[in-house]
């Protein structure tokens, strides 16, 4: 009984262990896609910014 105790907790671990692994891994991907639409919303900040500019000048 305290081996099949043992096995089923050995088996816990090992599933939250992979699924830890996992969600760092989605995490990495979530930062990078997070650093990308920043930088995306800069740029597009940054040509709004001088098309309204622009416009100041009309």
């Amino acid at each position: 009984m305290d081996m099949e105790l043992f096995d089923t907790l050995e088996h816990r671990v090992e599933s939250l262990l992979l699924e830890y692994a996992s969600l760092r891994e989605e995490n990495a991907l979530l930062r990078e896609e997070n650093q990308r639409l920043t930088r995306e919303r800069e740029g597009f900040k940054s040509r709004i910014d001088a098309i309204l500019k622009k416009m100041e000048g009309i």
